[in-house]
């Protein structure tokens, strides 16, 4: 099944083809069947590749073409499937396909209709190719693939100014980590002479510890902008000024995890440079604390949710400065679900309430639209870290990592933001779902719960955020902590030991 992996991203391509050519005559009704048919198919095969890795299956590279061949310089269309590959395709396309399902819903009436499946496929189409691809030069076409899309999507509705500054200052944000990433590949291919993965990381050391932070550092700076750390995270909370289900495809799996994926694959390299790995924690653990912070005051339901994203990708970074590369991609696994379920109940509590999105104006709402209120509420508590949900066992892996590796100052700073995390979400679910309704008058006559296409990807999401945590993250390591082992490149990762686990990387 693993050969069949490279029609992964050939689907989305399709779907994003057919729509953008007879979106306007022949699929205009039935963009959605084109657009979500595409992503199952997907899915469907990263279901299959994911269960060939996790049977034992050896890491695979399927080679299509020969891209670039000038001197030395070669390059290949080609794709790695290996644990890490599986675990981000089960992500991607899994959380991207209910997104697929629920925009049918909610944006049944916009006459973009299908401009906006045909984004949301070449969306998908890139960060498949971003995550697929064996190579930093194809990985840097899906970077940039994906960059693109942000700009169309954030932008969608350009009739409004808002909406297309917002657009614009993603992608003009994004352009100074990609100046970064560039540097790193061209460092890269002058030291190792090639970009590809396997010739790179079991050859790391020939890199002496300068170079490699040099290399490391350029390579932080992509993933500061892409998954928007400080000081490159001004674009993302304005990204809120696109449609609701793009902000759950970007904010939950897709676009702003690139930069912790890009820094995983990396480690061999991040091992090599101490320097840079402390860069890493030092900077994701004040993006946590610092966004966490904005995050209290905010009235806008979606800018706190934004604000909660910025904080949590900086969790991820700090697990990955501090060595915990499977613990922060743990974490990355069960953020996907719990933020990309409170994105898409946002979605279905502004739908309730004709467009409102001033948490001042909501309250009462718990009675109202009840399978959105039940649902948010397993997302909350996800998210607080409370057990036995997922975001519990994900956030104690990193803490329990951190403590254990002796970064007690780093810890702290761990603890406070996830008490702020706590605090700044349920201040948002007594906002909108308890105490009086605040509701202006005519739009309290029209309260209505979400149709079935919305709700039961609400659903969905919301079984995840209960059982996957525990799933993956129960029994946890005999002592807590990770051990040394090389799963994720060859050398230099941490893991934990999943004992009956699927998960496993060996």
């Amino acid at each position: 099944m693993i050969q069949l992996a490279w029609l992964i991203p050939i689907f989305p391509a399709l779907g994003a083809l057919i729509n953008g050519l007879f979106g306007k005559t022949h699929t205009k009704e039935r963009a959605h069947l084109v657009a979500i048919g595409a992503v199952a198919a997907s899915f469907l095969i990263s279901c299959l590749v994911f269960i060939s890795m996790a049977t034992g299956a050896p890491a695979t590279t399927i080679t299509l073409y020969e891209w670039i061949a000038s001197a030395n310089f070669r390059v290949n269309i080609a794709f790695l499937i290996d644990p890490l590959t599986a675990i981000m395709l089960m992500v991607v396309t899994g959380v991207g396909l209910l997104v697929h399902i629920y925009s049918a819903g909610y944006m049944h009436h916009d006459e973009g209709y299908a401009r906006f499946f045909t984004y949301l496929n070449l969306f998908m189409f890139s960060m498949l190719i971003l995550i697929l691809g064996d190579n930093y030069l194809l990985m840097f076409v899906g970077w940039e693939g994906v960059g693109l899309c942000s700009y169309l999507l954030i932008g969608f509705w350009y009739q409004k100014p808002s909406a297309t500054t917002a657009g614009n200052k993603a992608f003009i944000v994004n352009r100074i980590g990609d100046a970064g990433f560039l540097m790193g590949i061209f460092t890269i291919f002058v030291t190792y002479g090639s970009v590809r993965y396997l010739d790179v990381f079991p050859n790391a050391n020939l890199a002496t510890e300068s170079v490699a932070t040099a290399i490391t550092l350029f390579l932080f700076i992509g993933a500061m902008g892409k998954s928007a750390q400080v000081p490159l995270y001004v674009w993302l909370p304005d990204a809120m000024e696109g449609p609701t289900p793009v902000s759950a495809l970007i904010h939950a799996a897709t676009m702003v995890t690139a930069g912790i994926y890009m820094v995983v694959r990396s480690n061999a390299l991040f091992a090599l440079a101490p320097f840079s790995m402390e860069v890493v924690a030092v900077v994701g653990a004040i993006t946590a604390i610092f966004a966490a912070s904005i995050g209290l005051v905010q009235t806008d339901i979606k800018r706190v949710l934004a604000y909660s994203t910025v904080s949590q990708l900086g969790y991820m970074f700090f697990a990955c400065g501090v060595g915990a590369y499977v613990s922060g991609v743990f974490h990355l696994f069960t953020h996907a679900f719990f933020k990309g379920l409170l994105f898409l109940g946002s979605g279905s509590v502004i739908h309730a309430l004709s467009g409102e999105q001033d948490m001042r104006k909501m309250g009462g709402l718990y009675n109202k639209i009840p399978i959105t209120y039940k649902t948010f509420l397993i997302g909350t508590i996800a998210i607080a870290g409370n057990p036995p949900l997922a975001g519990f066992w994900s956030k104690d892996e990193i803490l329990v990592s951190t403590f254990v590796g002796g970064h007690y100052l780093l810890w702290g700073v761990a603890v406070i933001t996830a008490l702020m995390t706590s605090f700044y979400m349920f201040r948002l679910l007594f906002m909108t779902f308890h105490g009086p309704s605040r509701v202006d008058h005519e739009v309290a006559h029209h309260i209505h719960e979400s149709p079935s296409s919305m709700t039961v990807p609400l659903m969905i999401l919301a079984g995840f955020s209960l059982l996957v945590g525990m799933l993956v993250g129960f029994p946890p390591s005999r002592d807590g902590s990770t051990i040394s082992s090389p799963p994720l490149s060859r050398r230099g990762a941490t893991r934990r030991i999943i004992p009956l686990s699927p998960w496993g990387w060996a």
